[in-house]
C-alpha cells in the first residue's frame, strides 16, 4: 500500500464483508469526531433492495480492516450479529451522543474510544 490516507469520499460506497467473505453491504458515510477529529463510525447500508429498504448500521471505525484484494474493508461481523445490532432509517439519523456509542460499542463488544 503507498499511500496509507484515504478521502472520505473514496470511503463512501466501498463494499463491507464478513470474515468469511459475505458481502455485508456498503459504507454510506463517515462519522467524524468534531472536537477529536477522530473518525468514530462507518455507517453502513444493510438489507433491502435496490437501495429500496436498507437500514443503516454504525460500526465502530476501529473494527474495519481493509482488505486490499477484495478492495474492501473486512468486520469480524455476520448477517446474525446485524440483525440485533443498533440500527438506523437513512432519513431518521440518531443523535450520535456517548450513550449511543456506547450502546453501539457494547454489541459488537469494542472499547470505546
Amino acid at each position: 500500500m503507498s499511500n496509507p490516507m484515504i478521502s472520505s469520499d473514496r470511503v463512501e460506497g466501498t463494499d463491507v464483508y464478513n470474515q468469511t467473505g459475505d458481502k455485508l453491504g456498503s459504507i454510506d458515510c463517515v462519522m467524524i469526531d468534531k472536537l477529536s477529529g477522530q473518525t468514530r463510525y462507518a455507517v453502513m447500508d444493510f438489507g433491502g433492495f435496490l437501495g429500496m429498504g436498507t437500514d443503516q448500521y454504525p460500526l465502530p471505525w476501529a473494527m474495519l480492516k481493509y482488505d486490499t484484494v477484495r478492495e474492501g474493508y473486512v468486520v469480524p461481523v455476520d448477517k446474525a450479529q446485524l440483525e440485533n445490532a443498533p440500527k438506523h432509517d437513512k432519513e431518521a439519523r440518531p443523535e450520535y451522543s456517548d450513550e449511543y456509542g456506547r450502546r453501539v460499542h457494547e454489541h459488537y463488544g469494542v472499547a470505546m474510544y
